[in-house]
């Protein structure tokens, strides 16, 4: 469901993450299938920690 837009007026989608639950917002509407991370989650799986 759109949940509104950012600073650059991309339209952003309330998803919950993944990895730990916590509810986010991304700028592109999911698939479905592939999983969605918050911000934190996302960088940790980036970083290989």
């Amino acid at each position: 469901t759109p949940a509104g837009t950012d600073q650059q007026g991309r339209q952003l989608y309330s998803v919950k993450c993944a990895n730990c639950g916590k509810q986010t917002e991304v700028p592109f509407k999911p698939s479905g299938d592939r999983p969605v991370y918050c911000r934190d989650c996302y960088m940790q799986k980036k970083g290989g920690a």
